[in-house]
Parts: C-alpha cells; structure tokens; sequence
C-alpha cells in the first residue's frame, strides 16, 4: 500500500514547523516553495540597514530537510488548489502548472504587502518581505550617501538624505532605530563632502501610537528612544500620496527620494484557490483543528489563516505560524498512526518585543513589561534561538558582537541586480549577480 502524501506549500516558519513535526511520520512529505531557502523574516531589516548579510539570515531549505529522509523538496509556485481531484498545481522556469495530488495538505503560504488600495504606492515604496526587498533597499539607503556625496548643490542634500518610513509597527521601528544607528556610526567618518549624521529619518503611521500592539508606557519608551536617536516620528495621520519626489502626510510634502513601506500585510490568495470564506483582511477562515470547513485534509495555518481566540483573531506573528505548523503536523501524524488526536488548538502568548537601537528594546509578556538593555538581551536569545541552523546562530551572534564593539556593518555593498548599471562602471566591467526574490 502506498504511503500517504502529504503536501505542504511554504517554506516560512509555519511550513518548517510542519514537515518537522511530520519527521517520523510514515509518509510523503512535499514541500513546495518559490524560494530555495528559508528566511528568517524578523531580521531583513538588518539586511537593509547593513547589519548582516542576506546569507546570515537565510539557508536552503534542502539542507535543513538534508536528514529527514521522508521529505521532498519542490522550488515552484503553486497557483492553484482542485479540492475535488486532492491536487495542487505547480509551475515553474521549465513546466506550467503541473498537477500533484495529496492526501493532506497544508497551505502555509504566508504575505504580502499590503497598500491598503493604493497599489500604485508600490513603485516608490518598496516594502520588506524577502531578501530581494531587503538588498533593494539596502542598495536604496546606500545609493543615497552617494548621490549626495557627488551633488554639486549643497541645497539638494536634504532632500537625498531624508528617509521616510510608513509604517510605525516593530518592522518599521526596528528599522528606523537601526537606521539612526547607521548614520551615527558605520557612514559617520566615510564621505567627505556630506555628514551622514545630518540624515532626516521619519516615520510615519496614522495610528495614535507606535507599536500598536504593546502597552502605552513600552509603546512611549519606544517613542522617545526613536527620538533620542534622531528619528521623528509623525503620528495620526496617514500618507495621502507617494511619488518620485516623496510623500505628502495630512497635506505637507516630505521631499525623498528614499520611501520604505513599513505598513499592512495582505495575505496569499489561498481563499481563492479554495474558494471558501475569508475575512475582511481576505485570509481564509479556519476551524479550531486549522481545517477548512468540509475538507479534513486541507489545513491553512500562519499569516493567511484566520482564526479567532478569546473573542480576537491571532496576530500574524512567527510564533503563531511555528505553534499553528507545529499543530497542524501532529494532527495529520495522529490520523495516519491511528492515534488520539490532540486537543483543539489553543496559542500560547510567548510574549512581544521590539528592538529600538543598540542596547535597546521593549519586551511585554503578560504584565511583564521591560524596556532597555535587559530586554535587548532576551530579544537577541530569542532571535538567535529561532533561526534555522547552528551555523547561522554562530554567524549572526558574532556579527552582532563585532557590530556592537566597534560599529561596524555585516555588509555595505550596493549590488546593482539584473545589470541595472547607471553608468557607475565601464563598459567591459563585469556587473554583480543577482539577489534571490520571493
């Protein structure tokens, strides 16, 4: 008798979390992907402000899965699901949606930006959601310096070295505090013609508060530590419009040419595929064992699932996906051993935290509420904990210790992709490669 497949599409941390707890599993695990890697989301923006290298926080998801002899690995997109064949389709460079059945299967599928109807904001505000987007803004950040540092007109510099974040959540504090940190440290002493300390960092967000999320006094912490390091933040008013020459917030025109989206996250079209309901935000609703209703092999768990918990929908942060990833893998490894199920799931709060600068960040955890360096201690174990191999554990807790000595970036390089030189080479120079994308 063949053993059952099942198929799991997404390699972000509630795909991993489930082929892992398939690991013994007498079965087939397919495991789908765009990428060939996984990427530990929480630290891009540390990619895009040059504090580590896009290689400290991904890995292929083949060497992860290199011992667990039950899992295959697949890089293609699935963009479709036939509930009634049990199939999903595959395409990729070489074939076009390919059919591969299942007998469970789990859609861990993950986000993507969202403007919030205004898609046209996209091509001057780039969001952070893969490590494409992270060395694009990397490059953007940096390119920045440069074009200042070769403007004639002292006039212009301003407006080069403004850089507006729209988005006032962990993401876009966390990079805002670790961009102030940049200019004050690694860009201080490098030009000669500009002060890098001069840079105008504003972040933006219509909510009444930053970090919506946490308390009021963590939430003011943050604040005024952004604002200690230089960043000003604007807050009760959203962004009107984005364009080549900035952004205009509650009728006044911020001139930039450095627009980083920090906001709203849509997710993937899996209510689509399945064609069952979702919620406002479009994310699919699922019941209390992460199935959809009438089908007991399909389970949508992390960012594109939507499921209610004392009377609140569950945030879509890494530690729901891995615990709802987790969940999703035993439950099939029960059914196919014949074992009692596990009970309904039920997310257990870890707790928060947002990092703001060097030697700073917020911690909330039930009525534990830290803010300051005991707090950057435990968001640095906790980061370090999660990331996927041994290899980059050691990689990025040594880059941070280098990085927090003496000031220094993992990586300041400008890598024009696709060959996008602007005249910065000769013509017989050889041009970089490209970045991954997701």
């Amino acid at each position: 008798m063949p053993q059952p497949r099942i198929i799991i599409v997404g390699a972000g941390f509630a795909g991993l979390a489930a082929a892992k707890a398939l690991k013994k599993t007498q079965a087939e695990v397919v495991l789908i992907d765009r990428t060939n890697h996984h990427v530990f989301q929480p630290l891009l923006y540390q990619v895009a402000t040059s504090v580590l290298t896009p290689s400290h926080i991904a890995t292929p998801i083949r060497s992860i899965f290199r011992n667990q002899k039950n899992t295959i690995v697949i890089m293609g997109e699935v963009t479709g699901v036939d509930k009634d064949q049990k199939c999903v389709f595959v395409s990729d460079a070489d074939r076009q949606n390919v059919s591969i059945t299942y007998d469970y299967l789990i859609l861990a599928t993950g986000a993507s930006h969202s403007y919030f109807g205004h898609n046209e904001f996209a091509e001057y505000a780039p969001g952070l959601k893969s490590l494409g987007d992270a060395e694009a803004a990397r490059n953007k950040i940096l390119q920045a310096f440069e074009l200042a540092e070769a403007e004639e007109d002292p006039a212009r510099h301003r407006d080069l070295l403004t850089f507006v974040l729209v988005g006032a959540g962990p993401t876009g504090v966390e990079m805002a505090g670790a961009l102030a940190i940049l200019v004050r440290t690694a860009l201080k002493s490098d030009f000669r013609r500009i002060d890098p300390t001069s840079a105008r960092i504003v972040l933006v967000d219509a909510a009444p508060k930053i970090l919506g999320p946490f308390s009021e006094n963590l939430s003011k912490a943050a604040k005024q530590r952004l604002e200690k390091l230089g960043v000003e933040v604007r807050l009760g008013h959203s962004v009107d419009q984005i364009d080549a020459e900035g952004v205009i917030v509650a009728g006044e025109r911020i001139a930039s040419k450095t627009v980083i989206w920090t906001a709203g996250v849509a997710p993937s079209p899996a209510g689509k595929w399945l064609n069952i309901e979702t919620d406002r935000a479009g994310r699919v609703r699922i019941q209390k064992d992460l199935t959809v209703p009438g089908h007991v092999e399909i389970f949508v768990v992390g960012d594109t699932a939507s499921l209610d918990q004392n009377g609140k929908p569950l945030p879509g942060v890494a530690q729901v996906a891995m615990q709802q990833g987790r969940y999703a893998g035993k439950l099939i490894h029960s059914r196919i051993v014949g074992s009692p199920p596990p009970r309904a799931f039920s997310y257990f709060d870890k707790g928060s935290m947002a990092v703001v600068g060097k030697g700073f960040a917020v911690l909330q955890s039930g009525k534990v509420q830290v803010s300051g360096l005991g707090a950057w201690l435990a968001w640095a174990a906790v980061h370090l904990q999660f990331l996927a191999t041994s290899s980059l554990r050691l990689g990025v807790f040594l880059q941070w210790i280098w990085t927090y000595v003496t000031g220094q970036r993992g990586s300041r390089l400008i890598v024009n992709h696709h060959g996008s030189d602007k005249g910065t080479r000769s013509a017989e120079t050889p041009l970089g490669a490209a970045a991954a994308s997701k």
